[in-house]
């Protein structure tokens, strides 16, 4: 009699193993996956940026350091951990918000159809990365609660289930946005 609840509790503490590792790895795999979401909307920007530059060139021919800062930062955002591209992807933003106002300066470029079309898709792409941010966020936060709470934290580290950063803002986004009317 013993023995059978003795191998019950063991078939139990296996079972609960088996399943406490399987949802970490599920949670894991989703964060990867939830990453790659990411990438995908970088990269859909990454490649509209060229176009944007060039048809801002032909207008904005005074304005060279603004279109370097934007061709610098999408240079930077191919390569790096997944910190450093979100570092690289935030001085990007700043640097399309002075393209972006250059077509005030610029009557001619504000009305130009493929400088509205591509504004159109870069907005679009931004609303889906800051969505893609979003969903990692709420996935690494479900696996580090998963991963932290008891039972599962007293071996989760054992199998080689450490916690996930999330993706955070930068300090020069947190500013108060300034507003001059001079």
């Amino acid at each position: 009699m013993i023995l059978w609840i003795v191998l019950g509790l063991i078939v139990l503490a296996v079972l609960f193993a088996i399943t406490t590792y399987n949802g970490l790895v599920r949670y894991r795999n989703w964060i990867q996956e939830t990453w790659a979401q990411i990438d995908v909307q970088l990269k859909r920007r990454h490649d509209l940026i060229p176009n944007l530059v060039e048809t801002v060139k032909g207008y904005a021919k005074y304005e060279q350091e603004t279109l370097n800062k934007v061709i610098e930062a999408r240079n930077r955002l191919v390569s790096g951990s997944p910190a450093q591209r979100m570092e690289a992807e935030a001085e990007l933003t700043e640097a399309l918000r002075h393209i972006f106002a250059l077509a005030e300066a610029y009557p001619d470029l504000k009305a130009n159809q493929n400088y509205l079309k591509l504004q159109e898709e870069l907005t679009t792409t931004e609303n889906k990365i800051a969505y893609a941010r979003q969903l990692y966020n709420k996935t690494v936060a479900e696996y580090n609660i998963r991963r932290e709470s008891f039972p599962a934290n007293l071996f989760a580290g054992a199998m080689g289930f450490h916690r996930v950063e999330q993706l955070t803002i930068p300090e020069t986004e947190r500013e108060p946005v300034k507003v001059s009317f001079d």
